[in-house]
This record gives structure tokens, sequence and C-alpha cells, in this order.
């Protein structure tokens, strides 16, 4: 089973939906506002992308941050810590695999590839 984690009023993640919709792609959303986010699947996909890919740096809650709170995120735990604190700073969406890939941002060729 397919997992899409995001934010449902976010574009990329409608798109995302949109397209695996298309595809006839069966999966399940997981609302990082509503259900927050799992720190098991975090540390997961920290092991499998990094740390780095997963903090969006070019969006809206990472800008609104103090200086200081940005300097702060050097490294996997600094950036765990922020990302439960402010799901919103999670590059969106983070798909799961059933056969173990974590695919973060939306990519159409590789949403392609789960069709």
């Amino acid at each position: 089973m397919i997992t899409l984690y995001g934010i449902p009023n976010c574009d990329t993640v409608r798109k995302a939906r949109r397209r695996l919709d298309e595809l006839g792609v069966a999966h399940a959303f997981h609302d990082f506002r509503k259900q927050g986010v799992p720190e098991a699947r975090l540390d997961g996909w920290m092991a499998t992308v990094g740390w780095e890919k997963l903090v969006n740096r070019q969006g809206t809650t990472w800008r609104k941050l103090a200086p200081e709170q940005q300097a702060a995120v050097v490294d996997e735990a600094s950036a765990r810590q922020l990302m439960l604190a402010q799901p919103s700073v999670i590059k969106r969406p983070v798909v799961e695999t059933g056969d173990g890939r974590v695919l973060v941002g939306y990519d159409d060729a590789a949403y392609a590839s789960l069709g």
C-alpha cells in the first residue's frame, strides 16, 4: 500500500494525489496537520533520503522562522526536532511505497513508475 503524507491544502500535495488517482494507484493519505508526523516514519525517511532533502528551505514555514532557528538546523537531530514541532517545514509530499521507496516532493516520472 502507498501512503502519501502531506497537508491537504498544499498545491503540490493536491497535484500528487490527482496524479495517483489518474494512474489508478490506490493510496492512503496522512494529514500532517490533523494526524501529526509519525516519529518512526520520520526517522525512516531521514535514514532513506537524508534530513537535508526533507527540510523545505524554500517554503513559507522556513522563511518565517527566526534566523537563529534556521541557523540551528545543522544536523539530523536538530532537523528532526524542527520537523516534529513544525510539520509544515517538511518538503511535501512524502510518499512511502509498499516496496520501501520514499519519494519526497513531486516528480512526474517517479509517480508514473508507481502505476
